[in-house]
C-alpha cells in the first residue's frame, strides 16, 4: 500500500509538473484517500481500493495532457 502511495505521489509530480495548483489539489486528494480508508481490515477491500489506485495511476500517467500558452492564440 505504501509503495502505490509513493508511486501516486511521484506520478502526479510528474504530470503536473510546474502546475502549483493542480499539484497541492492532487496531493490532497491522494492523501485524503489513503487516509480515509487507513482503518480498512477486509483483505478483500483493500486489494479493491489497490486496483483502483492502480487504475488511477495509469489514468493520470496516460491520459492526462498539460498545455502552455506560447502566444494569445497557441498552445
Amino acid at each position: 500500500v505504501l509503495k502505490l502511495f509513493k508511486l501516486l505521489h511521484r506520478t502526479r509530480q510528474e504530470v503536473f509538473k510546474n502546475d502549483t495548483r493542480a499539484l497541492e489539489a492532487a496531493r490532497q486528494k491522494i492523501n485524503e484517500e489513503f487516509r480515509n480508508n487507513q482503518d480498512e481490515t477486509s483483505e478483500e477491500k483493500i486489494n479493491e481500493l489497490m486496483k483502483i489506485a492502480s487504475d488511477v495511476e495509469v489514468i493520470l500517467r496516460t491520459s492526462v495532457i498539460q498545455a502552455v500558452h506560447t502566444d494569445s492564440d497557441k498552445i
